[in-house]
């Protein structure tokens, strides 16, 4: 079976419900000042980061996921659920003098989100390397360590194993070469509709120019859909009713998964598309990152209920 290296964080996320707005309590002019505290009366700590959460939602569906991340001494319960799973871990590297990384994600009623994140063992990144591990028909380079995502996008393309660019939270650590070095070393790009505005400010490019130096740039736009410029043209991804919306954390994360099933398997980007924005769906029901779950059988079934066809 195809292998897919999905390049990231493995982290445990700790997810608080605001019963409120955020805008509701941040004051525009006062914002060089901030001091503010948010009571949140519901937490849970649940596994995630984007390389387990890619690799989980992409196992569920039927792909062979091979996680690639650095973690920490706390990682064995982890450890135990990805096995569990039958997801590989000969790509996980222990640090035992760090902790696993850790992110502290706060939603809002409105699902606008403020996130604090720890990387601990995931600054190690890039004593991880992508030529370690054979088999490999496709890659992805998320957030991750700084060196590490320069290193593994650079390894990807001398080993001329294509893959997927995808900056997510880490887009503060690069500026506008940076971008530009990434986007000509990728074959797709995945950014949020917030996060390609950032990478069109740095690089001064439109999302027209940047797709003419890959395969395919995909635009994510939440409720809006998303967007597919490849080949010239511009696909137009509906979203997919979800049956309620609980908790976004971890809908890029889903998208990004059903994209490798698609690029994996060849199939056409208005295909990929829609098998990501479907996963999308599915996860927003749910609360966590890997709470989910379909199985393959059904994920078809639905597909084939939404669109109209099968894949």
């Amino acid at each position: 079976m195809s292998r897919a290296l999905i390049c990231g964080s493995l982290a445990f996320d700790n997810i608080m419900v605001f019963e409120d707005e955020f805008q509701n309590h941040i004051l525009p002019d006062q914002i060089h000042k901030l001091n503010i505290s948010f009571m949140v009366p519901t937490l849970s700590k649940v596994f995630g980061g984007v390389a387990g959460n890619i690799a989980y939602n992409l196992k569920m569906i039927g792909g062979e996921p091979v996680p690639m991340g650095v973690v920490g001494s706390d990682f064995d319960i982890y450890r135990q659920r990805l096995s569990g799973l039958g997801i590989s871990l000969e790509a996980v590297m222990t640090r035992s003098d760090h902790f696993t990384p850790q992110a502290y994600i706060t939603t809002d009623l409105k699902n606008n989100q403020i996130t604090a994140f720890h990387p601990g063992a995931m600054n190690f990144s890039h004593e991880n390397h992508v030529t370690n591990y054979e088999n490999i028909k496709i890659g992805i380079v998320g957030p991750d360590g700084r060196d590490g995502m320069i290193q593994h996008a650079e390894e990807f393309k001398a080993s001329d194993i294509p893959f997927i660019f995808d900056p997510g939270q880490a887009m503060p650590l690069f500026d506008g070469d940076d971008l530009k070095k990434f986007i000509d070393q990728a074959t797709w790009m995945a950014v949020n509709d917030y996060e390609y505005e950032l990478v069109h400010k740095r690089t001064g490019m439109e999302a027209r120019e940047i797709a003419q130096h890959l395969k395919a740039l995909i635009i994510t736009r939440g409720e809006k859909g998303s967007e597919i410029y490849a080949d010239g043209t511009m696909y137009h991804i509906p979203v997919v009713q979800a049956e309620k919306v609980v908790d976004p954390t971890g809908c890029g994360d889903a998208y990004r998964a059903g994209l490798l099933y698609g690029l994996t398997n060849d199939l056409d980007f208005q295909t990929t598309g829609r098998i990501a924005s479907l996963l999308g769906s599915i996860k927003i029901a749910s609360a966590g990152t890997q709470n989910h779950y379909i199985s393959k059988k059904d994920f078809r079934a639905r597909f084939k209920e939404e669109f109209g066809y099968d894949f």
